[in-house]
């Protein structure tokens, strides 16, 4: 019995632990795939995909990796499985991604995309075999898994994040054989901003737009004071953010954002002086060369702005007015004197 114990001990360190060849056989008539897994009891693993020849069986394409992540299905190691951008993706996907009618392979090399996520080498057919691309393979790296194609619109869709709040969505077209960006847009949450930005291509050059929204809605937003200018068509609001800070927002009819403060890449000073001495409260603030002047009366509410010795004069409609400047005499802010 010890014998038999020593012996199964020399095989597992010989041939290694869990370690397994697959066959891929479901998506061509002409090719079919290997993976090898080093170690199955591994979630990932070192191991190898490779593409053969069906007719010679001569090997086309092999990619070593450091971490594998295989899924069986019955059993067996399938191809062409996309489930984009967080679910399963095959180690193996055959499919045409430049639109010239032949397929091209994405062979995974492990997890080197976004957040530890699913990656590939990308071969394209040509009259020379299946050739390495690093412009298609860029696309299958630097961003959320394996990039998604739509064949009938002939564009190629990717999507990238950072943490919870911003995340990036491109298109792209195939031109001279390499994939080119017509538009890029991100959406960036900074409570209590939603900030929309978009590039797109207008045939010589990337055109950037960004429109910023606020949504009052959100856990830990207060306001302080609200009302709408009729003259502009503005709706001024002042709010604060978990008790702490005072904000004040400009919002245009689209409900987009003309003006916030603070912000804290341009301002040196966030502060707002209240003069409580009478009672006719006003709240004062500087921005740049401008000074605000927030005004709230019993029978008149507003916002004096001046610049460059110019005094312009937003008076607020009384029923459109929420809340009160009362409200700072008895909250402590941060940014409040």
């Amino acid at each position: 019995m010890k014998m038999l114990s020593a012996i199964f001990l020399i095989l597992v360190s010989t041939l290694g632990y869990g370690q397994a060849v697959y066959t891929v056989d479901n998506f061509s008539k002409e090719y079919y795939g290997k993976i090898q897994i080093n170690d199955t009891s591994e979630i990932f693993s070192k191991g190898w995909v490779a593409v053969y020849e069906r007719k010679t069986k001569k090997q086309l394409i092999k990619v070593a990796s450091d971490e594998l992540a295989l899924t069986l299905h019955d059993g067996k190691a399938l191809a062409n499985i996309k489930s984009l951008p967080y679910g399963e993706q095959s180690l193996i996907i055959y499919e045409d991604f430049n639109f010239d009618g032949k397929n091209d392979f994405a062979i995974s090399d492990g997890q080197n995309s976004c957040y530890h996520g699913p990656s590939f080498k990308i071969y394209l057919a040509s009259p020379k075999g299946f050739l390495l691309n690093n412009e298609f393979t860029r696309l299958a790296q630097e961003y959320c898994g394996m990039f998604n194609v739509d064949r009938k619109e002939k564009r190629i869709t990717t999507m990238t994040k950072s943490g919870c709040c911003w995340h990036e969505f491109s298109e792209f077209i195939v031109q001279n054989n390499k994939p080119r960006a017509i538009r890029i847009s991100t959406v960036q949450q900074e409570i209590p901003f939603s900030i929309y930005t978009e590039e797109i291509w207008n045939g010589k050059a990337m055109v950037k737009k960004s429109v910023k929204t606020i949504d009052m809605e959100q856990e830990g937003i207060e306001v302080i004071l609200s009302f709408k200018v009729p003259a502009n068509g503005r709706q001024v609001i002042l709010y604060n953010i978990n008790d702490r800070m005072l904000n004040y927002a400009a919002v245009k009819k689209d409900s987009s954002i003309e003006f916030s403060y603070p912000d804290e890449s341009l301002d040196q000073t966030h502060d707002f002086t209240l003069d409580s001495t009478t009672n006719d409260l006003r709240l004062t603030f500087k921005h740049k060369n401008a000074i605000y002047r927030i005004y709230d009366r019993s029978d008149r509410v507003g916002i004096s702005i001046e610049i460059e010795g110019k005094t312009y004069d937003w008076q607020g409609d009384l029923l459109s007015r929420k809340g009160s400047l009362d409200k700072l005499r008895k909250l402590k802010h941060e940014n409040v004197y």
